[in-house]
């Protein structure tokens, strides 16, 4: 999983990329976790549950890249279905690509599964402790 990821960026950088991934995951589990309680056909459901699960994974930061891809993908496919706020979801898909190549950043929870380890070595009176970045 490290391999998708070019780094986890810490600071400034980290907070935008907290900042696109809560706005791009909360619109889309707001939008389409809502419509679902509509009488919709099966495709339709089957797009907002695949939708609502990508912004469920984006506001976590879990399997960002994945997520990423799916929401873009979701979202375009709603703005070809539904003309009408073609902007709105045009800039969903392009806030999904975005995460999908930048990754999550620091605060997530791919940064704490996946993230860089340093393990410092002891001074010989006991084991070396395995710290996080």
């Amino acid at each position: 999983m490290r391999r998708l990821f070019s780094t986890f960026a810490p600071g400034a950088p980290g907070a935008g990329l907290l900042l696109m991934r809560l706005v791009a995951g909360g619109a889309l589990l707001f939008h389409d976790g809502a419509a679902l309680t509509f009488g919709l056909p099966p495709a339709a459901i089957a797009l907002r549950v695949l939708c609502a699960a990508a912004g469920a994974l984006l506001v976590a930061g879990l399997w960002t890249p994945v997520a990423g891809g799916a929401a873009a993908i979701g979202a375009a496919l709603h703005g070809f279905f539904d003309p009408a706020d073609a902007g709105f979801f045009a800039l969903l898909a392009t806030l999904g690509g975005a995460l999908a190549l930048l990754g999550p950043g620091v605060w997530s929870v791919d940064a704490r599964l996946f993230g860089w380890r340093r393990v410092e070595i002891g001074d010989g009176r006991g084991l070396g402790r395995d710290r996080t970045r």
